[in-house]
């Protein structure tokens, strides 16, 4: 396979990957900060650095996969405050929602899910050296603060000068900091908050700031210097420059050699937000779509292209996808590994060695499917199925997908075998008519009827 390239969003170019150590990559992506349910924009994020997870391991990594849990935080105060809970009980609650949403997803946990509040003492630590090195500084009000006019070559990842970056910004202001620029690392409690929210420190009771977790907790796992840093484009600027200044100004090295960032989600073309009323939880969405027809519309769009959702956008992932199971669905495939020299996994190795470009995998996987249509292929349609095994697809048994969609109960699927019984006898009765509406009456219902050699009816989801 050719040499894997990735866009680093810190040179803002692709680069050949060269890991740290041989063989081995560590890669830490900031998680979910969990007060509510996942919305789209999580699945995208988390869906994208799946595949990149998947694919590193195809290449024969040792991976060790870092996914931060947030569970302290101004949000997850307030919301557990306005329910009338303790912060534990509601943290704990998302957290089990949210490993039911990707599992339903088919995205696989991380090596390592360490939660913030687990790591107030790395924090500490951390910040005790930021101190130490003159970046780091105790207001009046009691927070501790990043001094970021300290720190020589702060903007490098989002190419923004301190110049240009102006109080207000992004930035709260706040009358105890030297400069309005500078970010808290440790927040002074307060007496309205609870105590579950507060732990001791030699600058007083208080919680972490966002931006310290991420640095302990990578540090404390992967070491202070690893090979993948990743998240959503939100939080290039000021999330990741800001873990830079605090990881780089506690070790002075480098801190991580490849930032990647997946795209935007959209909504019918405009930004999804809560304030628009376009804004959709997992849980909506696997209400009407199959989970495997949402992950399959996240993957065949570039991490880092924008992702525009519609359900007239996911209606055709859907159709697409039933292309790809009916392609499998007379045949006998047999489970094997992928066969890497024929030429159509050399071309799809290639595309996902191009900055994990999805979509022309999955334009592969259409080739492999019409190959299959033609000549009946065992051997292609195992190739297919084991390639899109890399990205986590068709790995159920295809009447499965295509009768089910994931949703048909019993009774449902009853009533659908009787009426195509009754269809049939129709026929037999020479009732053309009446055999006509029956499969209109089925059409209607998004059933969809296919008539087989030697008089054998079929059906699928429309």
């Amino acid at each position: 396979m050719d040499s894997l390239q990735i866009y680093n969003s810190l040179t803002r170019s692709k680069q050949v990957f060269k890991p740290i150590e041989p063989g081995k990559v560590r890669m830490y992506v900031c998680g979910m900060t969990i007060y509510d349910y996942c919305h789209i924009g999580h699945a995208r994020m988390m869906m994208s650095f799946d595949v990149v997870y998947r694919w590193l391991k195809a290449l024969g990594y040792q991976v060790t996969y870092v996914r931060n849990i947030t569970d302290i935080d101004d949000k997850i105060i307030n919301r557990a405050g306005e329910n009338g809970e303790t912060i534990s009980s509601l943290t704990e609650r998302f957290t089990r929602y949210m490993h039911e949403d990707t599992g339903a997803l088919g995205i696989l946990p991380p090596d390592h899910e360490p939660r913030a509040t687990e790591y107030v003492p790395e924090m500490l630590e951390l910040i005790g050296k930021l101190e130490k090195n003159g970046l780091a500084y105790q207001s009046e009000d009691g927070d501790v603060n990043y001094s970021v006019r300290d720190f020589e070559g702060y903007g490098k990842l989002s190419g923004k000068s301190l110049d240009d970056l102006r109080a207000g910004e992004r930035v709260d202001v706040n009358t105890g900091k030297r400069d309005p620029l500078d970010f808290v690392l440790w927040k002074s409690a307060k007496p309205t908050e609870p105590d579950e929210a507060k732990w001791p420190s030699k600058w007083g009771a208080g919680r972490p700031g966002w931006h310290i977790e991420c640095s302990a907790m990578s540090s404390k796992l992967l070491g202070d210097h690893f090979d993948i840093h990743g998240g959503g484009a939100d939080l290039q600027f000021p999330h990741h420059e800001n873990e830079i200044a605090q990881s780089e100004g506690a070790s002075r090295h480098p801190f991580v050699n490849y930032w990647m960032h997946n795209g935007f989600v959209r909504v019918d073309n405009e930004k999804m937000s809560k304030s628009l009323g376009n804004f959709f939880t997992i849980r909506d969405v696997l209400k009407n779509y199959d989970a495997e027809v949402l992950r399959f519309f996240i993957i065949r769009s570039h991490y880092r292209s924008p992702l525009n959702y519609s359900d007239a956008h996911l209606d055709d992932a859907r159709a697409a996808l039933t292309r790809l199971y009916t392609a499998l669905k007379d045949i006998d495939v047999r489970e094997r590994p992928v066969d890497w020299k024929e030429k159509h996994a050399i071309r799809f190795a290639q595309a996902m060695n191009d900055d994990f470009n999805t979509p022309e995998a999955v334009a592969v996987l259409f080739e492999l499917a019409n190959e299959i249509n033609r000549t009946g292929s065992v051997e292609m349609a195992s190739q297919l199925k084991a390639l899109a095994g890399v990205l986590g697809l068709l790995g159920r048994e295809p009447r499965q997908f295509l009768q089910g969609d994931g949703r048909v109960d019993g009774n449902e699927e009853k009533w659908i075998e009787e009426r195509i019984a009754a269809r049939v006898e129709a026929k037999k009765l020479k009732n053309f008519a009446e055999a006509d509406r029956i499969r209109n009456e089925l059409l209607e219902k998004g059933i969809v009827l296919e008539d087989r050699p030697g008089g054998k009816t079929e059906w699928r989801r429309s």
